[in-house]
């Protein structure tokens, strides 16, 4: 997972679990809609836009991002983390989120999604109450950003189908995600024969975005909820620290031959008004990450809705936390390996992924402006609680199955709620234009009222992640516990 491996724990190598970004095992699930940097060098040569891409959809020199990034440093003798951030995830020639799929069994990472279909049936019980929220419209449209190969689409659409009412002939699911060079725009490739597979929109094509300019959702006047999971950490962050007083930005340079770090003047101020603004004052030495391409991207999605929900899932935490000194002195940038937790930005460029937690506080202050309401925000445990994980568990070992299925199954959806993982991580909903209701992922467990009313339990399928074939570290472990029950991951009494 992604998420939950980032830098959350205190020592996740020492339980078995790798994390990215603070919780467990990263979380990396899909390929995402993500923000790239700015290169105004091409653009004053004429041959590309402000994106990373050309006008004629070929980047600059056909350059690998290791040889983009010396160039760029050569010309300016330094850039910005967040821009060496950007070019080493998503530059066209070799950026680790434009290569080979990095998530899921054959991957390096994997997702909530990955872990179960469980995760996308009970936020399909979510879209379905939202949906009557809205009055049972004809089409209620979910927009998934960062949709990577599908299968969140596949998992909710399918559990939809047995959703009450007419909630799956009304769904429209349109995914986007972020292709390698050009933006070539790839169809659905459902079965026609499945549930709803008449309803899905072309899976479309968008380019990375600049750090700082709008993201360009290519859509508007939606009526229903743009979905993200795990998004939002692999947007490039600056990183900037209090050295003797003054804040400094940490930069990438050259020495000969060797890349390495710098402290030099902030690119832009509003580094310092985004710190000051959640009242956060740093101590000497400390070093933090800041998103700059937060407040944009949440502009555009308020933007992008007339009237609905923005549901966002993520590991992060609120500023307060996010930015404690005593917590997190270093940050929580975190480099991911072959399952192994690096910490290494300036090594392996384009093959290691690199992340960082989501300042929720900054989402939803973002989204106030913009006119959205904080709806609900919660961990991905508690949500999942409250739409009915624990009642889909009851009926999973109700059912008829091999040991091993059943073994699979019930591994998959406790790895969703498991304390340290993705359990940890967080679930924002924010509205607009639909009033202050009270979503079940945030209110009383959802046990009966939508869940008893479809007939088919989720289960595993090759388009998932064998967690308990030993993929992970921390797969073998006995899954006996309970999340819900009062219990720590290991089945101790918590105090």
């Amino acid at each position: 997972m992604r998420g939950t491996v980032r830098r959350q724990h205190a020592d996740p190598a020492a339980a078995g679990i790798h994390r990215r970004n603070g919780r467990g095992i990263r979380a990396v699930g899909t390929t995402r809609l993500n923000p790239a940097v700015v290169d105004s060098s091409l653009a004053e040569e004429g041959r590309c836009g402000p994106l990373f891409y050309c006008r004629n959809g070929v980047y600059h020199g056909g350059m690998t991002v290791e040889e983009e990034i010396r160039r760029r440093i050569l010309a300016r003798s330094a850039i910005t983390f967040a821009e060496f951030m950007g070019l080493a995830l998503f530059w066209p020639g070799g950026g680790y989120y434009t290569g080979p799929d990095h998530i899921g069994s054959s991957g390096d990472f994997y997702t909530s999604p990955h872990a179960h279909p469980a995760f996308g049936a009970l936020i399909a019980v979510q879209l379905h109450q939202m949906w009557q929220v809205m009055d049972h419209p004809a089409t209620f449209t979910v927009v998934e950003l960062g949709a990577g190969n599908g299968l969140l689409c596949r998992d909710i659409t399918s559990y939809a189908a047995g959703l009450p009412g007419d909630f799956a002939r009304s769904l429209r699911y349109v995914c986007l995600d972020t292709l390698v060079a050009g933006g070539v725009e790839r169809e659905s490739t459902r079965d026609p024969g499945e549930p709803t597979a008449n309803r899905l929109a072309s899976l479309l094509s968008m380019g990375p975005l600049g750090g700082g300019h709008r993201r360009g959702i290519p859509l508007r006047g939606i009526k229903g909820c743009l979905l993200s999971n795990e998004l939002l950490d692999a947007f490039p962050v600056h990183q900037v620290t209090l050295s003797q007083g003054s804040l400094k930005e940490v930069y990438v340079t050259l020495t000969g031959d060797v890349l390495e770090y710098a402290l030099e003047e902030p690119s832009t101020p509003r580094l310092a008004t985004r710190l000051a603004g959640l009242g956060i004052t740093l101590a000497e030495g400390q070093t933090v990450e800041i998103n700059l391409g937060i407040d944009d991207w949440v502009d555009d999605a308020a933007d992008v809705l007339d009237i609905g929900f923005i549901l966002t899932v993520d590991y992060g935490r609120v500023a307060s936390d996010l930015y404690s000194m005593d917590l997190r002195p270093r940050g929580t940038l975190t480099t991911f390996y072959r399952h192994t937790q690096t910490d290494s930005p300036l090594q392996r460029i384009g093959r290691q992924d690199m992340t960082a937690q989501v300042d929720f506080t900054t989402v939803m202050n973002a989204g106030s402006q913009a006119g959205l309401e904080t709806l609900g925000f919660t961990t991905q445990a508690r949500f999942l609680a409250n739409l009915g994980l624990p009642r889909l568990r009851d009926r999973l070992t109700a059912l008829d199955l091999p040991r091993s299925q059943l073994a699979a199954n019930n591994t998959g959806m406790l790895d969703l709620a498991r304390p340290g993982g993705l359990g940890d991580f967080k679930v924002l909903v924010q509205g607009k234009n639909v009033g202050t209701p009270v979503l079940w992922g945030f209110g009383e467990p959802v046990s009966e009222q939508a869940i008893a009313l479809t007939s088919n339990v989720p289960m595993l399928d090759a388009g998932h992640t064998p967690l308990l074939e030993g993929w992970y570290p921390h797969a073998d472990l006995e899954f006996d516990w309970d999340p819900f029950s009062g219990n720590d991951a290991m089945g101790r009494e918590s105090s």
